[in-house]
């Protein structure tokens, strides 16, 4: 074969290879706007009838066909806040120990293992919590902090009430469960590529790991720490099966964190099917419209803080 036969080959080769990359990104784009579409016009009727009202209404009444969108809103924010606050913490620190702190093999063999966690399906995360985590729950935290708690102004109102396991505050912790491997893994990577060299010259001025870790490379990572807990949040956000079982499907906004609520995949996920009124089914759609709308905004704002960090 000769040179310029094998360099038209290559070239025809390079063009097919690009023309499928741009087919691939315009039918992720054209299953996303077609997602959006259905969503919107199976939401139509509910969002005509109740307007904005939607949003912040209470109510969620499929006999009289009144429908409102604030206590699913109130339950996925909170428990994903919930999980969100106790997650990062657990993830920062075993990221900061496999990178500085733990030998190789040790933290080779903890990375696989947090990793893993990622790959265990939701339902199992939800049972665990129904029949494992919620009665134990129920019994030594929530009964501690209703005979210690109950007398202090702000935490005897978010500690109050029933002791029953399931409930909002059970829900986020589950899912800060089901965040902390990507968490850990996002937050890892990005602590592994701060160079070897900042650290040899803060410990070279005489500062300690502590100093180190507090004033060099937390700084360092700042932004793909953001990024991570955005992505997590992501994750937390459109949780079903998990939250479903443990956040006790109350359609009820309440100040007390023990009180069982709801959110809006776990609303979906237990009435669609027994739905059979047509604004009930549109209603549901709309909350789920409005889930891909807040889900969509979040994962947008991690891809901006990540592509950020990378041109900082």
């Amino acid at each position: 074969m000769s040179t310029m036969a094998m360099k038209t080959r290559w070239q025809n080769s390079d063009s097919i290879f690009q023309r499928l990359c741009w087919v691939s990104a315009i039918m992720i784009a054209v299953l996303l706007a077609a997602i959006l579409v259905s969503l919107f016009m199976g939401a139509a009727p509910a969002l005509k009838e109740f307007g904005f009202g939607f949003l912040f209404s209470t109510e969620w009444n499929p006999v009289t066909e009144e429908f409102g969108a604030a206590n699913a809103l109130y339950g996925t924010l909170i428990s994903s806040f919930i999980a969100i606050v106790l997650a990062l913490p657990v993830s920062l620190a075993i990221s900061i120990f496999l990178t500085e702190l733990a030998p190789s093999w040790m933290a080779h063999i903890a990375s696989t293992a947090i990793e893993l966690l990622a790959a265990v399906p939701s339902i199992i995360y939800g049972m665990w919590g129904l029949f494992v985590f919620a009665p134990w729950f129920s019994e030594h935290f929530q009964m501690w902090a209703l005979d210690n708690l109950s007398d202090i102004p702000v935490l005897g109102t978010i500690f109050s009430g029933p002791p029953m396991g399931v409930g909002l505050l059970t829900a986020g912790i589950i899912l800060a469960f089901m965040i902390l491997p990507i968490l850990t893994a996002l937050i890892k990577e990005a602590l592994s590529t701060v160079p070897n060299v900042m650290r040899e010259a803060s410990y070279g001025i005489g500062a300690n790991r502590w100093e180190v870790t507090r004033h060099v490379l937390v700084p360092a990572v700042r932004s793909a720490i953001v990024g991570a807990v955005i992505l997590a949040l992501g994750r937390a956000l459109g949780e079903t099966m998990a939250v479903t079982f443990v956040i006790g499907g109350a359609q009820d906004m309440n100040s007390s964190l023990f009180m069982p609520a709801t959110s809006v995949s776990a609303t979906i996920a237990e009435q669609f099917n027994e739905a059979t009124g047509d604004m009930h089914i549109s209603s549901l759609l709309a909350l789920g419209l409005l889930l891909f709308v807040i889900t969509f905004i979040v994962m947008a704002a991690a891809r901006l803080l990540m592509k950020r960090k990378r041109t900082v």
